[in-house]
C-alpha cells in the first residue's frame, strides 16, 4: 500500500489523520509490524533539543535619519556581522561579549529579543554620500526589527559521537565536562525521536519540507553543512521566523572554557507513505549506533575506543575497556518529546500540514578535511594593476559584469548598448575626462584623466 502527501494533507483538513511520535511509531512497528503500521498511521512526528553552535539570526534594523551603512555592530556588546547591506546584520549564537566573556553572547542576545527584552545597539560606519552617518546608539526590541530570521546552517544531527577523555585532567569540551582517565562519557542527538534517524534515506526530508522550528514553523533550506549521510551524519539547514518563535524551544547557553551556543527546538513531521519508510520510522535506540571517541587526544582523527547504541548510552552507563564509564546527555530528550508532541497536537488540530521537497537532499555528500595550501613566509599580496599607459579608454570586457553604469555618465556616448542590453565600447571615441574609471564597480574601466595630445 501506498500514500501521498496530498491525500495525508486531506486527513489533516477533515481531521482524520493519525499522528503518533517517534517513540510511539517504534512500540507500534514492534508490535504489529511496518505493513501494519503502514496502514495504520499517517504522520509520525520526531524532535530534537541539543546545543547548536551553528546558530544565529539574520536582523534588519530600517534606516536612520541621515542613513548608515553599518560598518561594524554591537548588539549588547556583542559584535555581528556587518559586511551585507546597510541595516542587516547576522548575529552568531556563539559570538562572544567583549566584556562578559564565555557567559554571554549571541544566544544570549537571541533569547533576550524572544523575553520582549530590550537590546543596546551600537553601530560605526566610515560614511559615504548616500549613507553619511558614522555613528547610532539606541535600544531597540524584537518587535522593533523589520526582519528577524532564524537561521542554523548545520542541525538535526543525525547521531553525534559520544565523548570520553583518557587524559589525567579535567576537559571543558562542546561535549561538556569530561572527567580524567574515562571518569564519564557524554553524548548528544535524540536518539529514537531524531527526526535523520526516522528518515535515513532522506525519503520524505528535502529542500521546501516545513518543520518545527523554535516553536514556529520553519523550513529545510538545503543540506546542512558536513552533511555526511554515508556515515550518518547527516545535517539539517533550516530558517524560520524568529518573531513567530518562543523562548521556550530557543535558550541560551554557555560551556564552561568553551563558550556560548543555543539550545534549538527542532521537529520534523514524517509522512509515512509506504512500508519501507514506516520501518524506518519504527527505529529504536537500540538500532542507532555511534562511536565513544577519545577527545583527550587533540586530533580531527580522535581514536574510537568502542561502538555503542543509544540505548547503552541512556541506560547511564557504558563499558570501556573492562570498566563501567557512567554516561550523560547534553541534549534534552525531554524537550525533545516536547517538541515532538506539540508538533503532532498541531497537526491533529489540523494546524499544520505536511509539505513536499521541491528538491531531494543528497545521499551520497561526504565530509572531508581542511584542504589548505601554506602559505610562503615571504610571500606577498599582488599588487595593485597600475594606470593603463594609454591616452584613451582601456575597456577589460572579461571583468564588465555589463551593469550598464558607464552609460549616463560619458559624455561623448563611449559606452554603448545593443538590443540586448550588452555594453559596446568605442574608445576611438573617447577624450579622457576620467568619469568611467571610477564608478566602474568591477575596474573593468581604466582611464588616464585629461584631454588627448
Amino acid at each position: 500500500m501506498s500514500k501521498t502527501i496530498a491525500e495525508i494533507n486531506e486527513k489533516i483538513r477533515n481531521g482524520t489523520v493519525r499522528v503518533v511520535r517517534a517513540d510511539e511509531m517504534t512500540k507500534i512497528v514492534r508490535d504489529v509490524g511496518p505493513r501494519r503500521a503502514a496502514e495504520e498511521v499517517d504522520v509520525v512526528t520526531t524532535g530534537t533539543f541539543g546545543a547548536m553552535c551553528s546558530s544565529g539570526v539574520w536582523l534588519n534594523f530600517g534606516h536612520a535619519e541621515p542613513p548608515i551603512k553599518m560598518a561594524r555592530v554591537w548588539l549588547n556588546d556583542v559584535e555581528a556581522y556587518a559586511g551585507v547591506a546597510a541595516v542587516d546584520v547576522y548575529l552568531g549564537a556563539a559570538q562572544r561579549s567583549r566584556r562578559r566573556g564565555i557567559r554571554y553572547g549571541g544566544a544570549h542576545v537571541i533569547e533576550d529579543l524572544l523575553r520582549g527584552k530590550s537590546v543596546d545597539l551600537r553601530a560605526v560606519a566610515y560614511g559615504s554620500d548616500c549613507y553619511p552617518r558614522k555613528k547610532l546608539l539606541g535600544r531597540f526590541t524584537l518587535a522593533d526589527l523589520n526582519t528577524a530570521m532564524l537561521s542554523n546552517p548545520r542541525n538535526a544531527y543525525q547521531r553525534y559521537t559520544a565523548a570520553t577523555n583518557s587524559t589525567e585532567r579535567t576537559l571543558s569540551t562542546y561535549m561538556g565536562k569530561l572527567l580524567p582517565r574515562f571518569g564519564n562519557a557524554t553524548y548528544s542527538g535524540a536518539g529514537e525521536l531524531s527526526p535523520l534517524s526516522n528518515d535515513p534515506r532522506l525519503a520524505t526530508i528535502g529542500i521546501g519540507t516545513r518543520i518545527f522550528l523554535g516553536g514556529a514553523r520553519g523550513f529545510v533550506t538545503a543540506a546542512g553543512t558536513q552533511h555526511d549521510p554515508q556515515n550518518r551524519f547527516g545535517t539539517l539547514m533550516v530558517q524560520g521566523d524568529l518573531k513567530k518563535m518562543s523562548a521556550e524551544f530557543l535558550r541560551a547557553a554557555s560551556f564552561h572554557a568553551y563558550g556560548t551556543t543555543l539550545y534549538v527546538g527542532l521537529g520534523v513531521p514524517i509522512p509515512i507513505l509506504d512500508e519501507q519508510i514506516a520501518e524506518s520510522a519504527g527505529v529504536a535506540d537500540a538500532d542507532i549506533t555511534t562511536e565513544v571517541r577519545d577527545y583527550g587526544v587533540a586530533s580531527r582523527n580522535r581514536p574510537v575506543l568502542g561502538t555503542v547504541s543509544y540505548a547503552d548510552l541512556k541506560s547511564g552507563a557504558i563499558s570501556l575497556n573492562g570498566r563501567s564509564v557512567p554516561t550523560s546527555p547534553l541534549s534534552s530528550f525531554y524537550a525533545a518529546k516536547v517538541v515532538a508532541e506539540t508538533l503532532k497536537e498541531w497537526i491533529g488540530r489540523g494546524e499544520f500540514e505536511l509539505s513536499t521537497p521541491v528538491e531531494p537532499l543528497s545521499r551520497t555528500a561526504a565530509v572531508g578535511p581542511l584542504k589548505l595550501r601554506a602559505a610562503e613566509a615571504d610571500e606577498a599580496e599582488p599588487p595593485l594593476s597600475a594606470a593603463p599607459a594609454s591616452e584613451t579608454v582601456v575597456w577589460d570586457e572579461a571583468k564588465c559584469v555589463q551593469c550598464g553604469l558607464c552609460l549616463s555618465l560619458c559624455p561623448r556616448g563611449v559606452f554603448q548598448r545593443d538590443a540586448d542590453w550588452k555594453i559596446r565600447v568605442d574608445v576611438e571615441a573617447c577624450r579622457p575626462c576620467g568619469r568611467c574609471s571610477d564608478a566602474c564597480p568591477t575596474q573593468a574601466i581604466q582611464a588616464p584623466r585629461g584631454g588627448r595630445k
